[in-house]
């Protein structure tokens, strides 16, 4: 068994890389107004320049630009959807690590108008990242279910919206046209990044998904059909895989719980090629939903290894649960990355950049001995 040509890799990784400290700076001054967007955009090309060095020296097949030109791995996305305006509220979201919880306070959004797409968003830093690579450039934006998760029905102009059906008919339109337009830059392996799918299978956020007008226990089966809408009309040669763990934000997490809620429509019915999938303890629970995923070209890439923490998983260790994993999915359907990104958002995980490269050296290392 060899090396897949395709995405995605056997190696691969989820996207998101620490942001190196001149990049942290170089964003702290444009902030105060001390160095100017074209000047920022720089230091911003300078730093990719470098991940993507690093990403192809390491042997991974697919490079991304680790997230640097964004603070959010999804807000710098969605702000930029015709009808999304930032909200005036701050939301309090607390996340968890095993030494407590850890405060999030970012600025809500709220859908003020019709769904549509002005331009194509993140277009020009992918064409600069398929200009300074010889792998394959792998673009990641939020799942259209993230325009929705956060606020519900609540944050959703009813004047705008007065039926639901209408808003996921335009999101779903929003996508589809934001994924043409980025296959006509050259975009081969895009990944839709969806907590929901993944936090859904906690009993909490099923709870508060019904707290904001809508059903928890079925909104998976809503985010899964508006998924497949925006993919219907996917260009030929596009390879689409989305990416679920249960939050990451400076080392730590929001949900618990296994796939088993959701497993069986997501791997039945969600039109992806692949799913990124959170791995890396206890808290993501045991590979038995990997039954439903079914026999042929669908991969189930395994995020064995943490993003979360500094400590070097062993390549025995892993070879162990990649086995596990493979009495649900046969082996030639499986890949191997770490479980999350390094830095959802600009404070990035608590590990250094010599750290993560180790992190992603493993799985590179792991994939070759499993698969050839």
């Amino acid at each position: 068994m060899s090396e897949t040509m395709a995405p995605p890799f056997r190696a691969d990784h989820v996207g998101s890389l620490l942001r190196p400290p001149e990049l942290l700076q170089a964003r702290d001054e444009h902030q105060a107004g001390r160095l100017s967007t074209e000047e920022l955009r720089r230091a911003e090309d300078a730093a990719i320049r470098d991940a993507v060095r690093m990403q192809e020296e390491i042997g991974l097949q697919g490079v991304t630009d680790g997230e640097f030109r964004r603070g959010s791995w999804h807000m710098d996305f969605i702000y930029q959807i015709g009808g999304v305006i930032r909200s005036e509220q701050t939301l309090n979201i607390r996340f968890r690590n095993e030494s407590g919880t850890v405060e999030f306070n970012p600025t809500a959004h709220r859908i003020s108008g019709k769904l549509t797409l002005e331009k194509t968003i993140f277009g020009e830093g992918f064409a600069f990242l398929k200009s300074v690579t010889k792998a394959t450039p792998k673009l990641t934006i939020p799942s259209p279910s993230m325009v929705h998760y956060r606020g519900g029905r609540a944050a959703i102009d009813e004047g705008v919206y007065p039926e639901m059906e209408a808003f996921w008919h335009d999101i779903a339109a929003v996508y589809s046209e934001e994924i043409a337009r980025l296959h006509g830059l050259g975009c081969t392996y895009l990944q839709l990044d969806d907590t929901s799918l993944a936090y859904l299978n906690d009993p909490a956020q099923r709870d508060y998904v019904t707290s904001i007008g809508g059903d928890g226990d079925k909104q998976h089966l809503t985010n899964i059909k508006v998924i497949n809408a925006a993919l219907a009309n996917r260009p030929a040669g596009m390879t689409v895989c989305t990416h679920m763990c249960r939050g990451n934000f400076r080392s730590s997490w929001m949900a618990e719980g296994g796939y088993d809620h959701v497993a069986e429509a997501l791997f039945g019915e969600l039109a992806v090629d692949g799913f990124f999938l959170e791995y890396d303890d206890a808290r993501s629970g045991g590979f038995e939903p990997l039954r439903f995923v079914p026999r042929g070209n669908k991969r189930v890439v395994l995020g064995l290894v943490t993003s979360k923490r500094a400590a070097l998983e062993s390549k025995d260790e892993l070879r162990r649960r990649i086995d596990e994993a493979a009495k649900y999915v046969p082996l030639e359907q499986l890949c191997l990355s770490p479980q999350c990104g390094f830095s959802s958002t600009v404070e990035g995980n608590a590990l250094t950049r010599d750290e993560q490269i180790a992190k992603l050296r493993l799985v590179v290392e792991t994939a070759r001995e499993v698969w050839g």
